[in-house]
């Protein structure tokens, strides 16, 4: 596990260590702040680009477009601080999908050799920078009902972890479970588009070792599990 998670807060961020081949570099931040890194979530529109200008728009809830934009604000912030260039200067794209050749793979910097992966639930984000590609994910715990309604979609393994356990530990194992298999699909470039089967990655409090990946638990707030994977091979 990561013992450490940087937070990211209203003003602007001290940089730590840049990330290593061995250790990547984890950011976290309350989604529902006025500002982030600096940056006053109102004036987010200089920053980001045309196409998250676009997907912020569609929401039809405002505190569910705050959240994404403030997410991408700080990611934006983050990005900036590493590579040394303005936030609304970073070009991103993304990757051809390893599955169908879609672009919509990893996401990128074009030219950079900088890995990063974004995700954020509930009130939460994570931003995690790699040297390798990488995929981070956070889960607010989610309700019985969906435990009922993915069950069934996971390993066989994991489905018959869940069942066997105490009904009052079975959603925290799930938002466990779905986390870290969110990262690994992430760090692949690959998401849900072959489903949630494969990888196994367990559901029990130390993650299952997943070929050609490293995996790891973050630490979280309470109410939330969320994972870290690197590609290693």
């Amino acid at each position: 596990m990561i013992e450490h998670v940087n937070q990211l807060g209203p003003n602007p961020p001290v940089p730590g260590p840049a990330p290593t081949p061995t250790t990547p570099v984890v950011w976290a931040l309350n989604t529902t702040a006025p500002a982030v890194g600096g940056h006053p979530v109102t004036e987010a529109d200089s920053i980001l680009d045309a196409e998250e200008r676009e997907r912020a728009a569609r929401f039809h809830t405002p505190g569910l477009a705050h959240r994404y934009v403030t997410s991408h604000l700080a990611l934006r912030t983050v990005l900036g601080i590493y590579l040394d260039q303005p936030p609304h200067t970073i070009r991103l794209t993304r990757e051809d999908c390893p599955c169908c050749g879609a672009p919509h793979g990893r996401p990128n910097i074009p030219g950079n050799p900088l890995h990063f992966s974004l995700s954020h639930s509930g009130d939460h984000a994570y931003i995690a920078l790699a040297t390798t590609p990488v995929g981070v994910d956070i889960e607010e715990h989610p309700t019985p009902q969906t435990l009922t309604d993915v069950l069934h979609l996971l390993h066989p393994a994991e489905t018959e972890e869940l069942t066997a356990l105490p009904a009052a530990e079975r959603i925290t194992a799930l938002a466990r479970c779905w986390a870290r298999k969110e990262a690994c699909l992430k760090a692949a470039g690959t998401g849900l588009a072959n489903g949630l089967v494969d990888p196994y990655v367990g559901t029990r409090p130390h993650p299952a070792k997943v070929p050609g990946h490293h995996l790891t638990d973050l630490p979280t707030p309470a109410h939330y599990q969320a994972a870290l994977a690197t590609l290693t091979g």
